[in-house]
């Protein structure tokens, strides 16, 4: 195990070779057995197997590769619980929810406020707060654009505003993780806007088009003024 490697630079590596193996001896007995298993529950597995380098190497070259497999499981398993189909339905709800607040949850796990507890850097946090982010951001979006929008759009975007005023908190702060989930929200309040306005017949399309251009445009201001003074806030207290 990790914990048992002498504390010299090639530790990290080592784990990070070892992680790397889990995956390969998974893969080789699931395409060479065919035990049967979802793809989800192999990633899981994964995951959970390789946590215990995770916590002994305490360190981002290990934290930052090892959650993609976690969240790589999330994915499949939302897959594999709406029909093997990546489609946002309104009987798919409880699926997405769960899925979302499991990738949440890593993510809060892989935070400074659990820094001391794993060891996790400022890079793990980020992957698994874009990863977390895009999730929820391309349900939602694909919520969006049905020929009647599903509940995930909308709940889609109370949850990333929920997290970006979280992430606004001085206690908790960090300027890429706020400027990601600041994005994403940006993106889905235009498009649902782009649905809006050109939803239904029209002869003409520069007025829906400039429309949807000026809101992008104060949206992307807003944000980047927004997250620029909170960066401001954060360096002044700092010194």
């Amino acid at each position: 195990s990790a914990g048992a490697l002498p504390r010299t630079p090639a530790r990290a590596p080592l784990a990070l070779l070892a992680l790397l193996g889990i995956g390969g001896l998974l893969a080789f007995f699931g395409q060479t057995y065919q035990t049967g298993a979802d793809p989800w529950q192999l990633f899981a597995l994964w995951a959970l197997l390789a946590l215990p380098l995770a916590l002994a190497v305490r360190g981002d070259v290990l934290w930052a590769p090892w959650v993609l497999v976690p969240m790589s499981a999330v994915a499949l398993w939302t897959h594999a619980h709406t029909a093997y189909r990546w489609r946002v339905e309104p009987e798919d709800l409880t699926a997405y929810l769960l899925a979302w607040g499991a990738a949440f949850v890593l993510a809060v796990v892989l935070s400074p406020a659990f820094r001391r507890a794993t060891g996790a850097g400022v890079w793990a946090w980020r992957t698994a707060a874009t990863l977390a982010m895009a999730i929820v951001a391309f349900t939602a979006l694909g919520g969006l654009f049905r020929e009647q929008v599903a509940p995930q759009y909308a709940l889609g975007l109370l949850l990333l505003a929920a997290a970006a005023a979280g992430l606004a908190q001085r206690a908790v702060f960090e300027v890429y993780v706020l400027s990601a989930v600041a994005l994403a929200l940006d993106a889905l309040l235009v498009a649902g806007v782009a649905r809006w306005v050109f939803d239904g017949p029209h002869r003409d399309f520069v007025g829906p088009l400039l429309l949807t251009g000026l809101v992008a445009a104060g949206l992307l201001a807003a944000s980047v003024s927004g997250v620029l003074w909170l960066a401001r806030r954060a360096q002044g207290e700092l010194q």
